[in-house]
């Protein structure tokens, strides 16, 4: 059974960076697409970053220049470095993975997520 875990969430600054980690466990393949969400209370969950399995990544405007994701195939790792982080980036953290169809930063799009992991940015 493939599962995904979340790690990196933690408090920081405004200004400061995080890197978060995605593994995939039971899972010998490559993803499609791999993707990070994230959401905060009463709000839908937003996809910031996604990357295709050869290396092609789109962001969301809010992250664009700041966030960068990328992956470690053969450990079946996702990153998602994100740097200048703002108050606005406090969420909660999810990885996705197992793309169907649609837009990479849909999350209609992922049957498979992980935990989430929580960023608190405080100014």
């Amino acid at each position: 059974q493939v599962q995904l875990v979340e790690s990196g969430g933690g408090s920081v600054q405004a200004g400061g960076s995080l890197r978060l980690s995605c593994t995939a466990s039971g899972y010998t393949n490559n993803f499609m697409y791999m993707a990070w969400f994230r959401q905060t209370p009463g709000m839908e969950r937003e996809g910031i970053a996604c990357i295709s399995n050869i290396g092609y990544a789109v962001y969301a405007d809010s992250v664009k220049g700041r966030f960068t994701v990328s992956q470690d195939k053969a450990k079946a790792i996702l990153y998602l470095q994100m740097n200048a982080l703002i108050p606005e980036d406090t969420a909660i953290y999810y990885c996705a993975a197992q793309f169907t169809s649609g837009s990479c930063l849909s999350g209609d799009a992922f049957s498979l997520w992980g935990q989430g992991t929580q960023v608190t940015v405080s100014s």
